[in-house]
């Protein structure tokens, strides 16, 4: 990767972000990691210098927000690439009109910012909820039509429309490349936006047998190592304008735990949920936080998320970029193996 300046990075403490501005640093390249935190550190168990960043002197730490054109014109200064990861993907918001500021506007601010700052390439991490699920039986692609205008969240229906709007600014000129990861796991910090390893440790310990309509529904799982190498294959040789598939296997869920039972060496507990049940439960968690701001565990949106297939190939990105995504079983076996690591540490 041809970089002559320094490389931005947005949402620089989020799971990915934090394995990229490491992936980044590693390579030699210097990094300004840009986040609304202070200070970010690395997740336990991965073998990282102690206190990792702290003191590396590739990697600047610049507090901020996508939204606050001070904070894009300060983080942007000097650099000639910028990777855009920030963007507001929890189950729910006190204030809805987050998901849309951050996640649109936050995007228009961050290329508007590089536009003036000159710089070379952007990559967008988007999601494969903007291509929205797939038919029951078939395997989508980055040229697969979106079959539905309807989006079951706000996280969905907003990083949908800031993609659109991206791939239009591609066309008018604009370098950005667009990447969409899948169903995102493996070791790093154990929060919502790692929530596939919270579900496998969960599982592991008894406390997640629930098997939403008996596990049938499939999505596509990826290792958060491959989604890094992804994002530096893109920046390297994407095209602008294009937009990648990040992503691993197909698999439904009943298939994943049975994985996890594989590794752990012994069968868990399941209990099928009914999809009334399960939507009943949300809308409770829901009525909850609309009432006392107790944030839902899940929302009736992302019930129906996980009711429909997902199914999606990497082709395009192995193709292109030379992308080679790990086998699921291999990275469910990484994955545990960590959780394992991790849960002997001390807290």
């Amino acid at each position: 990767m041809d970089v002559r300046g320094k490389i931005l990075v947005t949402g620089a403490t989020g799971f990915i972000g934090t394995r990229l501005v490491y992936a980044l640093a590693e390579r030699g390249h210097t990094v300004r990691a840009l986040s609304r935190q202070s200070a970010f550190h690395a997740p336990p168990g991965l073998g990282w210098p102690a206190g990792w960043p702290q003191g590396d002197p590739r990697v600047e730490q610049v507090q901020g927000d996508i939204t606050d054109g001070e904070s894009l014109r300060h983080a942007l200064e000097g650099c000639s690439h910028v990777f855009h990861l920030a963007a507001y993907a929890k189950n729910w918001a006190k204030d809805p009109t987050r998901y849309e500021r951050m996640n649109v506007e936050g995007m228009h601010a961050v290329f508007e910012a590089a536009r003036r700052q000159g710089v070379a390439r952007v990559v967008f991490t988007s999601t494969i909820v903007s291509l929205g699920p797939t038919p029951p039986g078939r395997v989508g692609d980055e040229a697969m039509p979106r079959h539905t205008d309807a989006c079951f969240t706000a996280y969905e229906a907003t990083k949908t429309r800031a993609e659109a709007e991206a791939l239009q600014m591609a066309r008018d000129g604009f370098p950005v490349v667009v990447v969409n990861p899948t169903r995102v796991y493996g070791p790093g910090h154990l929060t919502e936006g790692n929530s596939m390893t919270l579900l496998i440790d969960q599982y592991d310990r008894g406390r997640m047998p629930w098997l939403l309509n008996r596990g049938v529904n499939v999505g596509n799982y990826v290792l958060v190592d491959d989604v890094v190498a992804g994002h530096l294959l893109a920046m390297e040789r994407g095209r602008p304008g294009e937009r990648y598939i990040l992503g691993g296997e197909n698999a439904s869920l009943a298939e994943v735990f049975a994985l996890i039972d594989a590794v752990g060496g012994r069968r868990h507990l399941r209990i099928p949920v009914a999809p009334s049940a399960a939507l009943a439960f949300a809308h409770l968690l829901q009525q909850r936080a609309a009432w006392f701001g107790v944030y839902p565990q899940i929302t009736p949106g992302w019930v129906r998320t996980f009711l429909v297939d997902w199914a999606y190939r990497s082709d395009k990105a192995e193709r292109e970029l030379g992308y080679r995504p790990t086998p699921l079983a291999e990275g469910i076996e990484q994955t545990y193996a960590w959780l394992q690591r991790v849960r002997t540490q001390p807290s």
